[in-house]
């Protein structure tokens, strides 16, 4: 209670989810609104924490945000209720690719009894290969005129998948067959089904290969395995035979054809009765209406949460399959940053401009959302991380910084604004020139960086000394080496957007670096914490100093270079940040920070 969230945006978050409004909403997973109001039966889930039992509430809100919790059954007042979070993806550590892994007891039996029924009736009888199903097959085949049964084990299915190609040849068969036969010698029967329930090929979305039951659930109905419908399980069942020939969304008729045979299969072998049968033939295939697998496709924040993995934590403890990782990832800030930098850069001419963004929460540190370029579901090269620009006048707080913290500067200091000159040996000189050509004399250290000149910036960095600027620009969290020319006084340091989000949060923190992290945490498929690498927080810079930098930073938005973008804004926040440029102007950046969120932009070409 007292959040500043609205009706409108919990039903959003709700629908991202998975949750289905009813008008009776008793069942986990479900909803109801009711004006200004909320009834939720929530969804059991295990954090790393503990665990979130199901729970029926009722939300209010008020015109301020959320008002009143508590429970619809007993009417308890609640102070806090965790929402299970959404699913952005799984990596499968020998492939590199996403999966939901489910364990055999999460498996609804109903489902197992329909794989085995039609597509291995003798699964729990052979040793890999069964000619008694493929006589049977060719049978059933026979009597249908068409094909209802295949002859192939599950064992030789997992072992197609798995390890050979598609190619119908006699050799590929017996290669087949020999190993389907080594490994049910060497895995017992639960551990064969389990893995062939992950591995089955299900569909396709776009170029990304849906494999596995619990993938597909969420593909196909955007709801977890655990709760599907008799119809629904069928359907699964039935894409066994062929994905892309039963394609639901793409060929209906078919598909429901398909799914009718193997409510009749089950309905046949005693799974289901004559009337629950019929009734589910009744219902539509109950596909979502556009193709999502329920897990969001952010492949620049996943590529985040890879390489922290690796950072983080040793290989030996991520060769582990089914680890549930644990991210800081705000969907809706996910969404805001994406609609932000695609929407201006389809307001500006030319169709090569690119951009990336990071968003990190300022108290803690982590990381919010990540946008990777123009188009954010591309899961190509990934700006945000990977895009090293210059980064133009985004060095010039370490440049203010290194002054403000030697003691014998103030933001009221003057500053020679005048033309410069370097002799750089060897014939060359090094003349900076401020971006409107002109000298502005004497200004107070707070306007020079509010207006960005870089004649009083360099004539600044030059007489405290370039190394000590390094060190400063270290300090606040930029690891790679840097030369120690005269230029980096403007700026000519190539940088990653995410890199300037980690010096400008130490900024925004106080002086405090934290690691920016994407991980909140990691447990194990037992459900205990994975051991991770130790990040410390440091005291990086002096608390007063980065007080004084924080209040010309916002003195730079009102009333300096950042002053246009400040107009677009509520007049009652209070920003604090700093634009750059480059000197050809293909990149453009802003850093800035307001409460509790920190946000980089990189535009360019």
């Amino acid at each position: 209670p007292g959040q500043a969230l609205t009706v409108d945006q919990l039903q959003a978050e709700l629908r991202r989810l998975g949750y289905r409004e009813r008008n009776r909403p008793h069942q986990p997973g479900t909803y109801a609104r009711l004006g200004r109001s909320l009834v939720i039966t929530t969804r059991a889930f295990d954090f790393w924490d503990g665990r979130e039992p199901s729970r029926p509430l009722r939300v209010e809100f008020s015109r301020r945000g959320l008002s009143d919790i508590w429970r619809a059954d007993n009417g308890d007042v609640l102070d806090l209720v965790r929402l299970d979070p959404p699913l952005i993806g799984r990596i499968y550590p020998a492939h590199k690719e996403d999966r939901v892994l489910v364990r055999l007891d999460e498996v609804p039996p109903l489902l197992i009894d329909a794989l085995l029924t039609v597509e291995d009736r003798d699964f729990y009888q052979h040793h890999g290969v069964s000619p008694r199903a493929i006589g049977r097959a060719l049978l059933a085949n026979l009597h249908a005129g068409r094909t209802v049964q295949g002859g192939s084990t599950l064992t030789q299915q997992l072992v197609k998948n798995f390890f050979l190609s598609s190619e119908r040849t006699l050799t590929r068969k017996l290669n087949e067959a020999i190993m389907a036969l080594l490994l049910e010698w060497r895995y017992d029967k639960d551990e064969i089904l389990e893995a062939y329930l992950n591995e089955i090929y299900l569909g396709q979305d776009g170029r990304r290969a849906i494999h596995g039951f619990g993938l597909a659930s969420r593909f196909y109905f955007e709801r977890p395995l655990g709760q599907l419908k008799i119809e629904q399980i069928a359907l699964l069942v039935a894409l066994v035979k062929g994905p892309s020939y039963y394609d639901p969304r793409r060929y209906p008729v078919r598909a429901r054809e398909r799914r009718d045979l193997v409510l009749s299969l089950m309905a046949e072998r005693g799974m289901l009765d004559s009337a629950q049968a019929a009734v589910a033939r009744e219902h539509s295939l109950g596909v979502t209406p556009r193709a999502t697998s329920g897990v969001t496709r952010l492949p620049a924040f996943m590529d985040l949460v890879r390489r922290q993995l690796r950072r983080d934590y040793s290989d030996e403890d991520l060769r582990s399959e089914g680890l549930r990782i644990f991210t800081s990832l705000d969907p809706e800030v996910q969404q805001a940053a994406e609609a932000a930098l695609s929407g201006q850069l389809a307001r500006l001419p030319g169709e090569d401009l690119q951009g990336g963004s990071v968003t990190v929460d300022v108290n803690s540190g982590e990381v919010l959302a990540v946008v990777g370029g123009r188009d954010p579901r591309f899961a190509g090269f990934n700006r945000a991380l990977d895009a090293q620009r210059p980064i133009g006048s985004l060095v010039k707080p370490a440049i203010f910084l290194t002054a403000l913290a030697r003691g014998d500067y103030t933001l009221a200091t003057l500053l020679d604004d005048g033309p410069l000159t370097l002799d750089l040996g060897g014939g060359e000189t090094w003349q900076p020139r401020n971006f409107d050509h002109q000298s502005h004399g004497q200004v107070p250290l707070f306007q020079a960086l509010a207006q960005s000149y870089n004649q009083a910036t360099a004539r600044l960095g030059l007489a405290l000394g370039v190394p000590a600027v390094l060190d400063t620009l270290q300090a606040l969290g930029i690891e790679r080496e840097l030369p120690a020319w005269p230029a980096q006084l403007l700026g000519t340091a190539s940088l990653s957007p995410f890199e300037v989000a980690q010096m400008y949060h130490t900024l925004a923190a106080g002086g405090f670096r934290t690691p920016l992290r994407a991980i909140r945490a990691v447990l194990t498929p037992q459900g205990g914490p994975l051991q991770r690498y130790p990040l410390e927080v440091v005291q990086a810079a002096p608390a007063l100093p980065v007080f004084l930098l924080d209040a010309a930073l916002v003195n730079a938005v009102r009333h300096g270079t950042g002053k246009s973008a400040y107009r677009s804004l509520p007049g009652s926040l209070t920003v604090a940040g700093k634009t750059g440029t480059t000197d050809d102007l293909r990149d453009s950046w802003f850093a800035g920070f307001s409460g509790d969120r920190l946000a980089v932009v990189w535009l360019g070409r």
